[in-house]
């Protein structure tokens, strides 16, 4: 069946389109950071020289009898105007409805008590504004004449939420879709496993989005973090454009005035620790084909630490910059390891964190680890060369001017200085103190803050070509399994009952469906399914016959988007892309997608099988089958223990970037048409950026299809 949906990944990128909203860099608990160009180090040698003089625009900050401050910085270089209100709460912990303040910042430009959802939009779009909001407030762009207009909705819905029911089951469901998404995506995986490793599940900061969490997330808590947190007396009004202070201050008065202030609770929380000693922990990935690799842990560096300037130029060093860091030069240049290699040493008012990362071939993932301890490790034991060390402070030279091109980054300079306590002049002398750092310094802070053996190895990738290897990294030689969402997991070490082998797995599968008889009873078949994804619907009519001819249609509204036709020798395949003959591999896919029982004829035609072990699937064991197509091609089929059905097929496919993809295929809901048993729901997940779901509307058996249906012209 999966080779019936391969097809829609073009489909999919052609009619749906995926946007990505930009916002400003952000901590773990919402307040922004200067954003930072990306850039590359330039190979000839620097000198040495004094810290370049900058001139920082003026940001004037006032608070309004409410307690709301008003930070305004001014540019009138352009008509525009932009407004930022920032709530400065302290993180919570949200328990067992973890994703609520998420969903609440969602829903807040969702209606209000006097304007809908429509009607915020509508009058959004009229003025040719932007606006959007988030767990911590809501920001607004315009040009500088209809200020008054924006301003009136942000305030509308910053001070009168609605948060309406059916905005929540819309935010509920897109959630369901990032989740579904999430648990193939290997990089999101690491991403929440890491949160949960490097902070627990009683820190905010370890708190992710779970299934279990979004089904108990309800208006009740949505609203009580709104009206116990969104106080003006914490929050911040931040005004950048063409518009003077008076105005501004003006303005703020006039549609942030009446927000009534109240108090509001503060939390304090353990902070987290290293581990003692390095552990090793793994997310198995069935069939990937790459490993992720995070070598992370928790650190303690405040914003307005003295080492936060000298530790940001250390991790650049190490791996900050996407071209020519150590760890990029070692593992990508050096090893052809990875795409690319990247370290992280983020600062928290709580707590914050460093992480090593790259993605890379399973056969090399052992080495990469390796060579990622091993810079680590030099960089703690070794001076840095003036050289490399003057190149990196002039590209952080560089890269800050860039900022200040930005109106907003003056602005944020003067949210930073407040929320954390910052000197008042700390912008004003960040080059010189850049240009100040010592290779005394970088030592003495790598061997504070860099600890490859106290970390938590964390990878995600399969655990039958990669965990074994991974031990040695471990400090009492043992692995620790999670599932994608951070729930630790025993290693299933179900003995494979005596005299069972692939063979038999499949002939129980075989006679589960309805046995080679009721099999060989099948003329021919057509099913008609639809496949849903976040944005677009697709209608797929498969016909099979004889099992030597099979064509595929896939439509939307209508329209023919692919056509696959096999007439038992020759494919073709038409549609928005014209029409070309399918060879080699995709011709022997039609012929495998043809038969109406595929697994029936693994052994008749000398496919390699290997019973590989027994793995949890949904909670219930399931074998797993590593099946050989004669031509070398490779999947692996998982098959219910109690039911002997099939219930998920892993391949790797070529993916929308050219590079391997790891396809999942999960089936379910089996159903029998003439005596055969047939899944009618089908899950697929890895190539699409999102999961696919396909629901079999109808399998109709020996209707008698005539042959002309499969003449390739």
């Amino acid at each position: 069946m999966k080779k019936y949906l391969q097809m829609l990944a073009a489909a999919v990128f052609l009619t749906a389109t995926f946007h990505t909203p930009l916002s400003a860099q952000q901590t773990k608990s919402g307040a922004p950071v200067i954003p930072i160009p990306s850039g590359e180090i330039r190979k000839s040698s620097p000198k040495a020289g004094s810290a370049p003089k900058i001139q920082i625009g003026k940001a004037e900050t006032t608070k309004l009898a409410n307690g709301l401050t008003v930070i305004v910085v001014e540019n009138h270089k352009l008509p525009q105007v932009s407004f930022r209100v920032f709530v400065d709460k302290d993180p919570v912990l949200e328990k067992e409805t973890a994703g609520t303040i998420d969903l609440m910042g969602e829903l807040l430009t969702k209606g209000t008590s006097t304007r809908s959802k429509s009607k915020i939009d509508e009058e959004v779009d009229f003025i040719g504004a932007f606006l959007s909001s988030d767990g911590n407030g809501v920001s607004g762009a315009c040009l500088s004449k209809h200020s008054d207009k924006l301003l009136s909705i942000m305030a509308d819905v910053l001070i009168n939420p609605s948060f309406p029911q059916e905005e929540l089951d819309k935010a509920k469901r897109r959630s369901e879709s990032g989740l579904a998404s999430s648990k193939d995506d290997a990089g999101q995986i690491a991403s929440n496993v890491g949160a949960i490793l490097r902070y627990g599940k009683e820190h905010p900061y370890g708190e992710i989005l779970t299934e279990a969490s979004l089904a108990k997330i309800t208006l009740d808590p949505i609203k009580a973090h709104y009206n116990t947190y969104f106080k003006p007396n914490i929050a911040y009004l931040v005004v950048v454009g063409d518009i003077t202070k008076a105005a501004a201050l003006a303005k703020a008065e006039q549609f942030f005035g009446k927000w009534t202030g109240g108090k509001v609770p503060t939390h304090s929380y353990k902070t987290p620790s290293q581990p003692a000693k390095s552990e090793v922990d793994f997310v198995h990935k069935p069939g990937a084909v790459q490993s992720v690799i995070n070598i992370t842990y928790p650190v303690e560096l405040p914003q307005n630490s003295p080492d936060a300037i000298a530790a940001r130029v250390m991790n650049t060093i190490l791996g900050g910059i996407p071209l020519k860091s150590r760890v990029d030069a070692n593992l990508r240049e050096g090893h052809g390891y990875t795409y690319g290699a990247r370290t992280a040493l983020v600062a928290d008012e709580l707590v914050g964190y460093f992480n090593a990362n790259a993605s890379v071939r399973n056969a090399v993932t052992d080495s990469s680890i390796i060579e990622f301890k091993k810079e680590m490790n030099k960089l703690r034991a070794e001076k840095v060369p003036a050289e490399e060390l003057q190149v990196v402070k002039n590209v952080m030279t560089g890269q800050f001017s860039q900022s200040l091109e930005q109106p907003g980054t003056v602005a944020t300079f003067a949210l930073n200085t407040a929320l954390y306590g910052l000197p008042a002049d700390y912008y004003e002398k960040y080059l010189q103190n850049l240009q100040a750092v010592t290779a005394e310094d970088i030592q003495r802070l790598a061997n504070k803050y860099v600890t490859p053996d106290r970390a938590y190895i964390l990878v995600v990738g399969n655990k039958d070509d990669v965990a074994e290897r991974l031990k040695q990294f471990s400090a009492d030689g043992k692995l620790r399994f999670f599932d994608a969402f951070g729930a630790p997991i025993q290693d299933n070490n179900v003995a494979i009952p005596a005299g069972v082998t692939a063979q038999t797995v499949l002939a129980d599968y075989v006679n589960a469906i309805g046995g080679t008889k009721k099999i060989a009873e099948l003329k021919d078949l057509t099913t008609k399914m639809n496949l849903k994804t976040p944005g677009p619907s697709f209608d797929m009519t498969i016909a099979q016959k004889d099992a030597t001819k099979l064509a595929i249609d896939m439509t939307m509204n209508g329209q023919v988007l692919s056509h696959r036709v096999f007439d038992g020798e020759k494919a073709m395949e038409s549609g928005m892309g014209g029409a070309r003959p399918l060879e080699g591999e995709e011709l022997t896919d039609m012929k495998e997608q043809a038969l109406f029982c595929k697994e029936a004829n693994y052994v008749s035609a000398g496919y390699q099988l290997a019973l590989k072990g027994i793995e949890a699937i949904d909670g219930k064991n399931a074998y797993i089958i590593e099946v050989v197509r004669p031509d070398g091609k490779k999947s692996t089929e998982y098959y219910d223990m109690a039911s002997s059905l099939k219930v998920r097929e892993v391949s790797v496919q070529p993916g929308q970037d050219g590079e391997p993809a790891t396809m999942t295929n999960d089936f379910g809901d089996y159903k029998a048409v003439n005596g055969v048993q047939f899944p009618h729901k089908i899950t697929i997940s890895g190539v699409f950026p999102v999961p696919m779901v396909g629901t079999v509307l109808e399998i109709k058996a020996n209707t008698g299809i005539s042959d002309t249906l499969f003449e390739v012209k």
